[in-house]
């Protein structure tokens, strides 16, 4: 019989490696380091729980091989095939999917309880268990399809199979609304006290499955509701909260099934979700509250009915000649046209005429904190040009020029008003240059919804079109110069 510390140990050192892993996720420099010290963590969790389970004679290899073969097939599948762009998609994803995984393991373990007939009898025992059964069920299904709603949000509706394609090679698109009437936080708020209500149900009668069942339905429910109202603008902070909804689930699950490893590991997700989620809330200037009860409306679509002649790529290079500082704020758009390389070509050629070259970075650019980071990084832009929003934005007044490439709601002044879906984020004060460059298909609104009055002042210009092909235009025409 082995001793039960050897098991501890390795949960141990599994521990170890995750704090070490989230500790270098904090700089873009470490963080592939840290992903592989938590990838570590969690193989060395594996193979001590399976050699555990195998020792109690509590296991089917068949069953395990074919689970982590089909796991791998597809993650890999996944994560070779994601674009930049769909990146915080996936991670919305995949907080659904650890979500969903707990709340499966706590259903299976109560089904299998009262099959086998294992309920522990009134008391500590039968409260603590069946408790940790239903915040399992109620955190985790929430995590699920919250996660999914967040997801669909994110990548901005949904193709309907089989439908004629249009001009772009797309199937028809539907739009995922934002919607949430005044009442609906009095709907949520009786669908929580109705879903621990069914918990104190499953406690008082442990045999009847019905209560399970309609646990299981009611936290589906719920998830869905919680992040439906809120808007585009606010996503990133919902999607760092299921964040930490996801890891609070499998603390949960730790406690069921008697795994120290899902305890620790699911206690530090859970609180480093919950650290970021008001780290991203004070970058946005927002309460927690705010993003989750008041954001109704965030779906709204203004439609702008002004105009503006578009520049073309030689009057912003001419611009470019002989200024003395450049700012160049990055967005989602320039993730989409994987112009990240022609961006870097660009500051290149700025610096080798002896102008000075930074990068603002805007907390929530590209809709998942750190997109930014990451995309210029692959490009070998140096991290000390990466500077964040308060810092820049105290050097704008004596910017000469600013590129702006696909970002739209991250400099708009309307933000400044307090109104609106965007009203009271801070934004990168891109207005405060000399000369502002956006390059941008059109006139459109941003994520929230919102016009953007800077389109049409006289000190910007607009280089209308993608945002790699712009910037190959834009980078020959300073060559020529």
């Amino acid at each position: 019989m082995v001793d039960p510390v050897v098991w501890d140990i390795g949960y141990l050192l599994s521990a170890a490696l995750f704090i070490f892993g989230i500790k270098r996720l904090s700089s873009p420099k470490t963080a592939p380091s840290g992903n592989r010290l938590g990838a570590y963590g969690m193989m060395l969790a594996v193979v001590v729980t399976l050699v555990r389970m195998e020792t109690d004679g509590i296991i089917g290899w068949e069953l395990v091989v074919g689970g982590l073969a089909l796991g791998a097939v597809i993650g890999a599948i996944m994560a070779t095939k994601v674009q930049m762009t769909g990146m915080p998609e996936m991670v919305a994803l995949f907080n659904g999917f650890g979500g969903g995984a707990s709340a499966l393991v706590g259903l299976s373990e109560v089904l299998g309880r009262l099959q086998s007939g294992n309920v522990p009898e009134a008391g500590i025992g039968l409260y603590g268990t069946w408790i940790a059964i239903g915040m399992t069920a109620l955190v985790g299904w929430i995590t699920l399809t919250g996660s999914l709603v967040a997801m669909m949000k994110l990548k901005g509706g949904f193709y309907i199979p089989l439908t004629k394609k249009d001009d772009r090679g797309r199937r028809k698109w539907v739009n995922f609304p934002t919607w949430g009437p005044p009442w609906l936080n009095f709907v949520k708020a009786l669908l929580l006290i109705g879903a621990l209500a069914l918990v104190g149900l499953t406690i008082q009668e442990p045999d009847n499955t019905d209560w399970i069942y309609g646990l299981v339905a009611v936290s589906c429910l719920l998830g869905f509701l919680f992040v439906m109202p809120i808007g585009g603008a606010d996503m990133p902070v919902v999607v760092s909260l299921l964040n930490s909804l996801s890891g609070i689930a499998a603390a949960f699950t730790g406690f069921v099934i008697g795994n120290n490893v899902l305890i620790i590991a699911g206690s530090m997700v859970g609180a480093a979700g919950l650290v970021l989620t008001f780290v991203m809330c004070k970058a946005m200037n927002r309460t927690l509250p705010a993003v989750l009860f008041k954001s109704f409306g965030g779906g709204g679509r203004e439609k702008g009915t002004r105009t503006k002649i578009g520049s073309d790529a030689v009057e912003v290079a001419m611009v470019c000649d002989g200024i003395a500082k450049c700012i160049i704020v990055p967005g989602y758009g320039m993730a989409v046209s994987q112009a990240q390389h022609a961006v870097k070509e660009f500051a290149d050629l700025l610096e080798a005429m002896d102008v000075e070259v930074k990068y603002g970075i805007h907390p929530v650019a590209g809709r998942m904190p750190g997109h930014m980071n990451v995309l210029l990084a692959e490009a070998n832009v140096p991290y000390e040009q990466l500077i964040e929003m308060d810092d820049i934005n105290s050097e704008m007044a004596e910017c000469d020029v600013v590129l702006v490439v696909g970002a739209n709601d991250t400099v708009n002044p309307v933000a400044r008003s307090g109104e609106g879906p965007l009203g009271g984020m801070p934004i990168i004060d891109a207005d405060k240059a000399r000369v502002v460059v956006f390059i941008k298909r059109s006139l459109s609104v941003g994520y929230a919804g919102v016009d953007n009055p800077l389109f049409y002042e006289d000190s910007t210009m607009m280089l209308f079109g993608d945002g790699k092909k712009m910037m190959v235009e834009l980078n020959a025409a300073i060559k020529d110069l």
